[in-house]
């Protein structure tokens, strides 16, 4: 009962001093009638008298939230019910009284009527706000609407329901932000220049020269440039020409804006490509006439001039009276554009002379600004030629394997950068012949001149049958002939064209530009050439310049693919000589079923287990049965599960692909097997090595040669052999021997591998492959330190795999150099043989390479073998079994054998010198220098 006695004063303070709460309240149960009336009123413009009715309103508002949470109205109206949701309860519900004026949407006077546009986008608006409210508050909070809230609550409450934006001008901008994209086109203030031209004419001047110095677009400044002519010499019409064409060629005065009147809009439809272009040639017409002499013409009636063009007059229907012609000029005085204004308002007044005075002190600005326009004009489209020259270079490495993808990709990109009607590349037969004939030639007809653009694109392999190319038959040949561009602009006009041949293919060309391909080489390997720009203009200097960048880069990629389909033959000429090649290189099914068939002899009866073996006591038949032999008695055959057959066959290959040379032959491939046989069965190696890795190194002692050619690494890079092409020049033929055991090895029926699980095969190729290059003596020396300091400090650890890969390679080297180990008469016969092959590679040196050999390699010097075999002995060979002993003492025979054979160099090398004392020979190279010739 004691809030009844508040009166409106009291309500209004309490209400200033707790917004918070009225903003809830109003938030909670307010009605969107209630925000429309406010958004009316505060929009109309209304003073602070007119707000007493909402503010009423607000008061009884706040004396029922005053009351507690007994409802709206106190529970005495029908919607005062206390369960009420928040949102169902309104203003006029609640007694807030409301005046007429707001009742009917109208100020209290009624001269004041809202639009419907308004009302919709208010409603709109507060429909939005009401959603967002009613999705804030959920049933909980309906529940909880009647009890106080607390201060912490009802700020809360607050943040989540945010409040009305405090202008109109909020509002609107909300409601249109992120819903209407209007056009926006950029104010032209014809109506403020045009005041400022009447009350202060210097601001006027500066404010046409800042417009058009801000603007980089050449078409709205061109078009900025008309308006503002017309303002300040009062013209009905206006036109701008601008200079295009070469400096020393052909000129035209283009417009792409012409009779442009001052009230006119700038459109989105008027900015097209050549829309409403107008074409004057030059030194034709006034136009012509001021663009040529740079003259200023000021005509008062343009009929009486006979320079004067009515043709436009006719076909608009516009009669123009005054006329006012001007050149346009750079910074550098050149003239590039000329701005013309017709009709001076009032109609039939001629332009004056300060009208003449006025537009020769604006004009210079314009020249300025419409410069550097174009330079930005020209910057842009180098920026996208640029760009699309990278594209083109992308899809060139894209593709270089199919000749026709990359044409018509080359064609494709032509069309796009020059905008031509027909895109043809034509490439020659012959390179290299004088005489100009095309092998094939391929088109691509731009899709807006072809029906049926899928296939637009043309092939053909006999230009004889391509009847279009006919057509610039004699262009595209002089161009192949003297690589040199051809730009024709008017191709009736030119004598190399054959306008008869164009009458009956149906296709009008008239414009030609072809330039010629060229490869790496400088070679021309064809023309390319388009015809017909579509906007109808012949192809300028700039299309010239950017066609012949593109085709460097289109030469480069059609060598590529010619390239690469002439070692795609090769390559196929290469598999069919290999093919055949094979089966002459592998044995005969005969051969393989007698070996199949025969009886191996036990290791006792063939003294394969012997160090000391005679290299020399087998035939070539019976060094296949013993290698059949010591893979039997090592277990490989068991272990590997290697089929008998495929071994026989594997046998017979590799000793049918080692030359008929005087030593590195299938017979020494077989001897230093043999030898690594004796030690791994002799001396116990077999407990060191695991069973791969013997199998690694018999098979590499039997391979380690293969396709010897008779000459040594050197040999291979001084004369700059295919192998040193291939291999490089270090370890040139081990690389090669393992290749050639790999090939073997992959032939059909000759993997003895096949049963092996994959890890095993792959650790066995790679022990293989280091097995083999381990007879490179240059490896040797690099890796017998290492051996050397483990063997005399006793530090070698079997279990270690690297002590292991240096115990294998000083194996394979023993086994390569095991002739020095054998008996003087053994010993010495291998020696002459290795000696008669070197001179043979001397003698070739002398010969085809004009080069003098060293002494180990010359013929005229087989005297000094003896002292070469002393320091062949002592630096490489000695050493090295001296290491082996102190591994394994069992191999001390092998010490002695090479100490022995030493003796006998020795008492050789004596006898020579006691011969060369008694009668002075030249003095020999030093042992340093010989040592390093054999190597």
């Amino acid at each position: 009962m004691a809030a009844s006695r508040l009166d409106f004063g009291e309500v209004e303070t309490f209400l200033d001093r707790h917004p918070e709460l009225f903003e809830d309240y109003l938030m909670r149960k307010g009605k969107q009638e209630l925000v429309d009336k406010w958004l009316q009123r505060h929009s109309s413009g209304q003073g602070a008298s007119d707000l007493r009715p909402a503010l009423a309103g607000a008061s009884s508002l706040a004396q029922s939230s005053a009351r507690g949470s007994t409802g709206i109205g106190g529970g005495a109206g029908p919607q005062g019910s206390a369960n009420s949701h928040p949102a169902s309860g309104g203003g006029e519900s609640a007694g807030v009284p409301l005046s007429p004026s707001w009742a009917s949407g109208s100020r209290g006077d009624g001269n004041l009527q809202r639009r419907a546009s308004q009302k919709e986008l208010r409603k709109s608006f507060a429909r939005s706000k009401a959603i967002h409210v009613n999705r804030t508050y959920d049933e909980q909070v309906t529940s909880r609407a009647q009890e106080p809230l607390s201060s912490v609550r009802r700020r809360a409450l607050l943040r989540k329901a945010s409040s009305l934006p405090p202008t109109t001008a909020h509002i609107l901008s909300a409601l249109l932000e992120s819903r209407v994209n209007l056009p926006q086109y950029p104010p032209t203030a014809i109506d403020y220049k045009c005041h400022l031209k009447k009350h202060n004419e210097r601001q006027f001047f500066l404010e046409l020269v800042k417009d058009i110095s801000n603007d980089l677009d050449l078409t709205s400044l061109s078009y900025k440039i008309l308006i503002f002519v017309c303002l300040m010499v009062d013209a009905d019409r206006c036109s701008l020409f601008l200079v295009e064409g070469a400096a020393a060629g052909k000129k035209t005065l283009v417009s792409k804006f012409f009779d442009v009147h001052a009230g006119t809009p700038l459109l989105p439809c008027s900015t097209t490509e050549n829309s409403n272009e107008v074409q004057v040639p030059w030194g034709k017409g006034i136009i012509g006439y001021v663009g040529e002499h740079g003259e200023t013409v000021n005509i008062p009636d343009a009929y009486q001039d006979r320079r004067f063009n009515d043709e436009i007059d006719k076909l608009t229907g516009y009669k123009t009276k005054s006329l006012l012609c001007m050149p346009i000029r750079n910074s550098d005085g050149e003239i590039i554009g000329v701005a013309q204004a017709i009709n001076k308002v009032p109609e039939g007044a001629p332009f004056t002379e300060d009208d003449e005075k006025v537009m020769q002190m604006y004009l210079p600005f314009c020249g300025i600004a419409i410069s550097n326009a174009q330079l930005f004009a020209a910057s842009r489209k180098e920026y996208e030629r640029s760009r699309a020259l990278l594209e083109v270079v992308n899809d060139l490495f894209e593709e270089q394997t199919d000749l026709e993808k990359i044409v018509k990709k080359i064609m494709h990109r032509a069309q796009t950068l020059l905008k031509c009607e027909r895109c043809s590349v034509l490439l020659l037969e012959d390179i290299e012949s004088p005489v100009v004939k095309f092998t094939k030639s391929f088109e691509l007809m731009s899709p807006k001149c072809s029906a049926d653009a899928e296939n637009s694109f043309k092939e053909s392999v006999e230009k004889s049958s391509y009847s279009d190319w006919l057509i610039n038959n004699s262009i595209a040949e002089l161009v192949a002939s003297t690589g040199l561009p051809v730009n024709v602009s008017d191709a009736y006009q030119d004598p190399r064209f054959d306008a008869e041949a164009d009458q009956i293919s149906g296709f009008h060309i008239r414009s030609v530009l072809c330039v010629p391909i060229w490869n790496s080489n400088h070679q021309i390997i064809g023309v390319a050439q388009v015809l017909n720009r579509l906007d109808g203009k012949p192809f300028d200097d700039a299309d010239q310049r950017l066609f012949e960048a593109f085709v460097i880069f289109c030469g480069l990629g059609i060598n590529n693919t010619i390239m690469y389909d002439q070692v795609k033959k090769s390559w196929a000429k290469q598999s069919v000589a290999l093919d055949v090649l094979s089966y002459h290189a592998t044995c005969s099914k005969a051969e393989v079923d007698k070996f199949k068939a025969a009886n191996i002899p036990l290791v006792s009866e063939l003294a394969i287990d012997d160090i000391h073996f005679d290299d020399f006591s087998l035939d070539v038949d019976a060094m296949i049965t013993a290698a059949l032999r010591m893979f039997m008695e090592l277990g490989m055959v068991q272990k590997f599960k290697i089929d008998y057959e495929t071994l026989c066959r594997w046998l017979l290959t590799v000793r049918k692909n080692y030359r008929m040379v005087l030593y590195h032959n299938w017979r020494h491939a077989f001897n230093v097997c043999q030898l690594m046989f004796a030690m791994l069965t002799t001396a116990g190696f077999q407990e060191i090595l695991t069973e791969v890795e013997i199998l690694a190194v018999i098979v590499g002692c039997l391979c380690h040669d293969l396709d010897h050619r008779g000459t040594n690494n050197a040999f291979q890079a001084k004369s700059d052999s295919a192998l040193a092409q291939l291999y490089g020049t270090s370890a040139t033929l081990e690389h090669h021997h393992f290749n050639h055991a790999v090939m073997i090895l992959q032939s059909e029926g000759h993997n003895i591998f096949a049963n092996l699980s994959s890890k095993e095969y792959s650790d066995l190729m790679q022990l293989l492959k280091q097995s083999i290059l381990a007879t490179d003596l240059t490896l040797y020396f690099e890796r017998r330190t290492e051996f050397f300091e483990l063997v005399s400090k006793g530090a070698y650890d079997w279990s270690i795999t690297s002590h292991r890969d240096v115990f294998r390679s000083m194996l394979m080297t023993a086994c390569d150099l095991g002739a020095v180990t054998k008996p003087w008469e053994i010993s010495r016969q291998v020696a002459e043989l290795v000696t008669s092959e070197f001179f043979e590679q001397g003698d070739r040196e002398r010969s085809e390479l004009k080069l003098t050999p060293s002494a180990i390699f010359d013929r005229n010097r087989k005297d000094e073998l003896p002292r070469l075999q002393l320091e062949w002995i002592d630096s490489i060979c000695m050493p090295l079994y001296q290491a082996l002993v102190k591994v394994n003492a069992k191999l001390k025979p092998m010490l002695d054998s090479v100490a022995a054979n030493r003796r006998k160099w020795e008492e050789l090398h004596q006898k020579r010198l006691q011969v060369s004392a008694a009668s002075p020979v030249p003095s020999s190279p030093s042992p340093a220098v010989a040592g390093e010739d054999r190597l």
